[in-house]
């Protein structure tokens, strides 16, 4: 795979410098999350209210959750998105405006939003707050991102059917401060932008709102009597075929593609993942443009293995480059034999607590003594060995068999929010 530099973009070196340092962005489905997005690396975050953003599934953020998640943002140094990115009814309009006047109090650096009336929205109730354009709003070329630009926007978060020469055009032909954002992991939808309604007309529940039941995720046995010699690429046992099911995408790799194609914030998709996956993925993407800024942007950076490792720690399904480099063929691009979950690593426990050498941990799976891979906050992946468990009361235990149970061991210093885990 071609390894494009600023020249095959068309874009100048003098132009390139001018672009702001990478951000890392990370999802956060509820509070916790958004903490383990910040203390694991990310430069940026987005996160919704209960009502307005495209995920209805994690719990999301009561008003005073939104206030919190922002000052700790902040106070680390991260940035705050809001999602406000469905497409409202009649019915939602003034409930809106009053939902951007009270955040708008707690400071967000920006709000992310499809809808048309409501850029015109966060102008009047949330000056001070960016507008960003959702990938919800399908942008695919350069003349509809100096429209959304126009309107006031600060930045666009490009179609993910778009290849890295599309967008370096749109980079090259829009103004120097409108930035792009791009999704560079997690899952990708069968639909354009995300704008499918096989979730509403198959449930009653609509994609538009949040609330997708992911069809496309389904076990189908595809039917057709009338229209012989019209043949779709299907593969299939005696289960059926899961022809909808598109792998997950992962960018790790390419980091200075990303770059000179002039991609400003690198996205990671997943607000309803878990807790260890928004830590895990935001430390890979974090060490990853680290690792790149340090080479001095080379063109020629190879991604570290022990970096590139990481992505392949979580649950997660078979990886792609999405559209990056082309539209992708029926085996490039989907997964027909099943719906689920690569899953070679098992999260066992989180530290909650370290002092004088003993680590308090929550147990999540069942554990014995042995070795160990632990995520730490900031340092990144690391061995230890567990010789002896004992419970909260300090009696020795043969193994620690019930999840949430207290578990406590001596260590070398593990910090408060560590991930403990170990290849299945």
């Amino acid at each position: 795979m071609k390894n494009y530099n600023r020249r095959d973009f068309g874009i100048n070196t003098k132009y390139v410098k001018k672009i702001p340092p990478i951000e890392v962005l990370s999802p956060a489905g509820d509070l916790t999350r958004l903490k383990a997005a910040v203390d694991f690396g990310a430069n940026a975050v987005y996160f919704a209210g209960k009502e307005f953003g495209m995920r209805s599934a994690p719990g999301n953020f009561t008003f005073d959750e939104l206030k919190e998640g922002i000052e700790y943002a902040h106070k680390n140094d991260c940035r705050a998105y809001i999602t406000l990115n469905t497409l409202p009814r009649n019915n939602e309009i003034a409930v809106i405006d009053e939902f951007i006047i009270e955040v708008a109090k707690y400071n967000p650096d920006a709000f992310i939003v499809t809808d048309l009336s409501a850029i015109e929205k966060v102008k009047e109730f949330a000056p001070d707050a960016e507008v960003h354009i959702s990938v919800q709003t399908g942008i695919v070329n350069y003349e509809t991102a100096n429209f959304y630009y126009k309107l006031g926007a600060k930045r666009i978060v490009v179609a993910r059917e778009l290849t890295l020469k599309e967008i370096a055009e749109i980079r090259e032909k829009t103004p120097d401060d409108l930035e792009i954002e791009a999704f560079v992991h997690g899952a990708i939808c069968m639909s354009v932008s995300g704008r499918c309604l096989l979730s509403n007309y198959m449930t009653g529940r609509d994609s538009n709102h949040g609330d997708c039941a992911q069809p496309c995720r389904w076990n189908y046995r595809l039917v057709e009597e009338k229209r012989p010699g019209e043949y779709m690429p299907i593969y299939e046992d005696e289960q059926g075929t899961y022809i909808l099911n598109a792998k997950d995408m992962c960018l790790i790799e390419h980091i200075p593609q990303l770059y000179n194609a002039g991609i400003t914030s690198f996205k990671i998709e997943g607000r309803a993942k878990t807790e260890y996956y928004t830590a895990a993925v935001t430390n890979a993407y974090a060490k990853a443009v680290e690792a790149f800024e340090k080479s001095g942007f080379s063109d020629d950076f190879k991604l570290p293995e022990s970096i590139l490792k990481e992505v392949y720690k979580i649950s997660h399904r078979d990886y792609s480059c999405g559209f990056y480099f082309g539209k992708p063929n029926e085996t490039q691009g989907q997964v027909y034999d099943n719906a689920g979950y690569i899953r070679d690593y098992e999260l066992i426990a989180v530290v909650d607590d370290y002092q004088d050498g003993l680590a308090t941990v929550m147990q999540r799976n069942k554990f014995y003594p042995g070795t160990y891979d632990v995520l730490e906050p900031k340092r990144g992946s690391f061995e230890i060995t567990v010789d002896k468990l004992f419970d909260k009361d300090m009696n020795e235990l043969e193994s620690a068999k019930f999840a949430a149970d207290v578990v406590k061991f001596y260590s070398e210093p593990l910090k408060k929010g560590s991930f403990i885990r170990i290849k299945k």
